[in-house]
């Protein structure tokens, strides 16, 4: 079983203001150290950590820019671009953290913290993951990209996707058990019109890999309703979907979050480069 959010879930909004703030420093400053965390509420978001860099930025704006990318540019979506409340709480990395990174040698140079790291690889699937992994990050994907495009006018950016697959005695996947589909929409839509079209316009070609058989169980929106979403209806926070961001239930993964960090943090370059030579 594997689990995957949209882009518009209240964690990987967090993910992708700390990612965005780091982008922004590294393209100005290739040896800024940054470790960027963000936390979201209704209405409001909070960016914090510590950074040491040359680089001039507005990070208030990037963080309203990185919200309006992923969707949130309505009131009535529960989370707005333009009005939410936004602080920026980033001070200098610690002096004592940065004698240990900076060095004169380079090939002395420490990392920035301790970490946990693991790589992963299978031949499931040509993305070298398991396929629930695949199928879940399909979904999402596909999520958002009809969503982008227009294709479904009443459909938000919360959402969420779990994928079980059966397996067989020697490890093979044997057939889709269960698939549940979580997706945000517009108050006004009826449930058999939203079930209809993410059946056809996203389960079907999402799944194609291991399609559906007549014992599949297709679960949309099993609460029936999902109107209220975003920072509206649940907090988020950097790094709290670490583990679906990496391998599951498959594989361990370290403690450390992956995103807002640049690479002297090893709990993200170091469980690149592991996964790498998995």
């Amino acid at each position: 079983m594997y689990k995957r959010q949209t882009e518009g879930h209240p964690d990987k909004i967090c993910d992708q203001i700390s990612d965005a703030v780091l982008d922004a420093i590294l393209a100005q400053d290739a040896q800024a150290r940054v470790a960027c965390e963000t936390i979201t509420a209704t209405g409001m978001v909070l960016c914090m950590g510590e950074i040491t860099t040359t680089a001039k930025g507005n990070y208030e704006q990037i963080a309203r820019d990185t919200i309006r990318k992923i969707g949130y540019t309505e009131p009535g979506h529960g989370f707005d671009a333009d009005t939410c409340t936004i602080t920026v709480d980033l001070h200098e990395q610690s002096p004592d953290i940065n004698m240990g990174v900076s060095r004169e040698i380079e090939e002395d140079a420490g990392a920035g913290d301790q970490g946990m790291m693991f790589g992963y690889a299978c031949d499931e699937t040509p993305e070298l993951m398991p396929l629930p992994v695949t199928l879940a990050g399909a979904l999402v994907k596909r999520l958002d990209h009809i969503r982008r495009s227009g294709g479904m006018p009443w459909l938000l950016p919360d959402g969420k996707a779990q994928v079980t697959v059966t397996y067989d005695g020697e490890g093979k996947p044997l057939r889709l058990d269960t698939v549940v589909l979580s997706v945000q929409h517009s108050p006004e839509t009826p449930q058999d019109e939203l079930c209809w079209e993410l059946t056809d316009k996203v389960l079907a070609p999402a799944l194609r890999e291991l399609p559906p058989d007549e014992e599949t169980k297709l679960l949309i929106n099993p609460s029936g309703r999902f109107v209220l979403g975003g920072p509206e209806s649940d907090t988020g926070l950097t790094g709290r979907k670490l583990a679906a961001d990496a391998y599951g239930t498959f594989a361990p993964h370290g403690g450390g979050a992956l995103s807002g960090k640049d690479p002297t943090k090893v709990d993200r370059s170091g469980a690149y480069l592991a996964r790498y030579i998995a």
